[in-house]
């Protein structure tokens, strides 16, 4: 009877147990926007801009994803994507996700016209844009690390998608500017906030366009004619903006024109570069870690403590007595740093200790500049070398390449999001003789350890 009642009991309490359980499967499933991100680098927690967005889009939006395994990596990005966009669609009934393999169904390929793989596809309100996975993947700190920036895509993407507002900016040619495919990072970022890009030459078209919200000069290695010069100030004066990165040039002591720009809006070049002996990077002199300014352009990469990267800057200065336009400081040296002025010399011999005529730091090398109206009229920064492909993706250099437009447009919903930092995956190498062991010992091994052990406390409890 004892064997009996304890026997119910045990049964009971089985039951209990497994009702206990499907109870609290079944309530915790029903909690939606409740989960645990227990991943080391919290892979599946958005951000509070990308949740900020989720929470006020109410327009239906359809994505695609064109998923599927041509060569080694792909499965990897693959699983990023479709898990950092499940997180989406978890957060939001508008947001509806379908993964597909073109490879297997090659005619929906063909019906949105993917030409390769690893393509999402956004529409909402007859408005498509694509994203490439290879877009979203970049080299990381260290050799055996990537950067993840899908999350930074997709939520400016689903932005854009939800704006009818068209931001035409053009980007100044005809002067040896820095070519744009060595900065396709910075121009998918603008694109990817809703820019429409166009080249432009001044001398060639005689007028800035009627639709341009900002002219970009970048990199310049020749000086401007008279008449283009004469075009960007008069632009400049009614609801023209300039985003000006200007760079050394073998030439420049001798611009006139460039300086001429620069001085209508309060900004001068002293034709000095700047070397810094406070606060450097791999003892390099010439490459700029600058203190922030106090501005919104720069206040989130300072609470942050996200440094940005400067290589071969130029001094910039301004006259504070000007009440036109007033240039405030993003960027500054240390007062260790000092403006070589003998170029000539610098480039011949690397001369690298101070001299008379030098000047003496800390010292500016970007501004914001605004008009007596406190209207954002101009960003100017001392170098344009920190826009390359290769640079630009350094700490925060993208973030404070976009936050300058973004300030300068008066466009508060500019994202930039930090890219998470992944570890490449690592490989063991297998032996036949290790992945034999292997086999054999979860076949077969370890279902006859747990078989033995029940044995033997079957075998113990019947004899006691």
């Amino acid at each position: 009877m004892n064997k009996w009642i304890r026997g119910t009991n045990a049964t009971v309490l089985s039951l209990a147990v497994i009702g206990i359980f499907i109870v609290a499967t079944i309530f915790l499933h029903s909690l939606t926007g409740i989960q645990w991100d227990l991943t080391k680098d919290k892979q599946y927690t958005l951000s509070e801009q990308t949740l900020s967005m989720l929470k006020k889009l109410d327009k239906d939006v359809k994505i695609t994803a064109f998923t599927g395994v041509q060569q080694q990596g792909d499965d990897v990005m693959n699983r990023h994507v479709i898990d950092l966009l499940k997180e989406y669609e978890k957060r939001n009934s508008h947001i509806k996700l379908e993964e597909i393999d073109p490879i297997r169904e090659p005619s929906k390929a063909a019906q949105y016209q993917i030409d390769a793989v690893g393509t999402t596809i956004f529409e909402s309100g007859g408005k498509t844009q694509k994203v490439y996975s290879y877009e979203l993947f970049q080299q990381g700190s260290t050799e055996s690390s990537y950067q993840f920036t899908g999350e930074e895509k997709f939520t400016q993407t689903l932005l854009t998608l939800g704006s009818d507002v068209k931001h035409p900016v053009y980007f100044l040619s005809g002067h040896n500017e820095l070519p744009s495919s060595q900065m396709s990072v910075f121009r998918n970022g603008l694109e990817g906030a809703g820019y429409t890009l166009g080249d432009l030459n001044l001398f060639k078209e005689g007028k800035v366009p009627d639709d341009a919200e900002a002219i970009f000069l970048i990199g310049p290695q020749n000086d401007l004619d008279e008449k283009e010069a004469t075009a960007l100030k008069e632009y400049v004066k009614g609801k023209g903006k300039l985003y000006i990165a200007v760079s050394y040039a073998k030439d420049m002591t001798k611009w006139k024109n460039i300086n001429d720009l620069l001085n209508a809006i309060n900004v001068k070049n002293p034709n000095a570069i700047a070397l810094e002996t406070g606060r450097t990077s791999l003892n390099d002199q010439l490459t700029i870690i600058p203190e922030y300014g106090s501005h919104e352009i720069t206040s989130e990469l300072s609470a942050q403590n996200r440094v940005t990267i400067m290589p071969l800057a130029l001094v910039l200065q301004t006259d504070t007595a000007n009440t036109d336009y007033r240039a405030n400081a993003l960027l500054s040296t240390t007062d260790k740093a000092y403006g070589e002025t003998d170029l000539a010399q610098l480039e011949a011999t690397s001369k690298t200790t101070k001299g008379d005529a030098d000047l003496t730091g800390p010292l500016d090398i970007a501004y914001a500049v605004q008009d007596k109206d406190n209207k954002p009229k101009a960003v100017v920064i001392g170098t344009a070398q920190f826009l390359i492909d290769q640079v630009v993706m350094q700490q925060g250099n993208k973030d404070f390449a976009l936050n300058a437009v973004g300030w300068l447009q008066e466009q508060t919903d500019m994202i930039t999001i930090r890219p998470r930092e992944e570890a490449q995956m690592q490989q063991a190498m297998l032996m036949p003789g290790d992945r034999t062991k292997i086999f054999y010992g979860t076949l077969l091994g370890f279902p006859l350890l747990f078989l033995v052990i029940g044995g033997v406390i079957w075998w113990r409890r019947r004899k006691g």
